[in-house]
C-alpha cells in the first residue's frame, strides 16, 4: 500500500461536511491518500475559544478514516468521554460555508458577530464589525469574499 500526504486541493477543510457537537466544531479534512483513497481525519473548535481543552485540535483521538461518517463518529466518542466542554448552548449552529471558507455567525443581545475561517486555516480573519441583522452580516461577508476573488483573477 502506498501512503501519499494529501494534495494541496485536498488539504482544505472540509467545513461543508462539519458537525457542531457538545460545544465543539468537528471539522473533517483529507489527511492523505492510500491505494488512491482517502484517508479523513478531523480537527477541532471549542466554543469556549482557547480556553478550550481541543480548541484547533487536529484529531485527538489519533484514529482515522475511509469515510467521512466514521471520522465524525470518532470524533464524538472521543468527546463524549474526555471533552472539557458540555454545552447545550449552540454558537455553531449558525455557519456556512461560502467560496468553501467557513463563516460562523452568532448573536450577543440585539447585536450581530461573526468568525471567518479560510479553506486551508483555522485562523480567524474576521474584521471586527458589529451587524444589526444575521442577514446584514452575511451580505456584507459575502461581498467581501466576491470581491478578493475577482481582484485576484483566479476562480475559486
Amino acid at each position: 500500500m502506498r501512503i501519499e500526504t494529501a494534495k494541496v486541493e485536498m488539504n482544505r477543510l472540509l467545513y461543508e461536511n462539519s458537525v457542531s457537537y457538545q460545544g465543539h466544531l468537528i471539522i473533517p479534512f483529507i489527511f492523505g491518500v492510500a491505494d488512491g483513497l482517502g484517508i479523513y481525519s478531523y480537527t477541532l473548535l471549542s466554543e469556549l475559544g482557547y480556553k478550550g481543552q481541543f480548541h484547533k485540535f487536529q484529531n485527538p483521538a489519533g484514529i482515522y478514516s475511509d469515510s467521512i461518517e466514521s471520522i465524525i463518529d470518532v470524533a464524538k466518542e472521543h468527546l463524549e468521554t474526555n471533552s472539557d466542554v458540555k454545552s447545550n448552548i449552540d454558537i455553531f449552529k449558525f455557519r456556512y460555508t461560502y467560496q468553501d471558507n467557513l463563516i460562523i455567525v452568532y448573536q450577543l443581545a440585539d447585536k450581530y458577530f461573526y468568525d471567518h475561517y479560510k479553506p486551508d486555516s483555522l485562523n480567524n480573519v474576521a474584521a471586527p464589525k458589529i451587524f444589526a441583522t444575521e442577514s446584514e452580516c452575511i451580505h456584507w461577508i459575502k461581498q467581501g469574499l466576491d470581491r478578493s476573488k475577482a481582484s485576484s483573477g483566479f476562480e475559486i
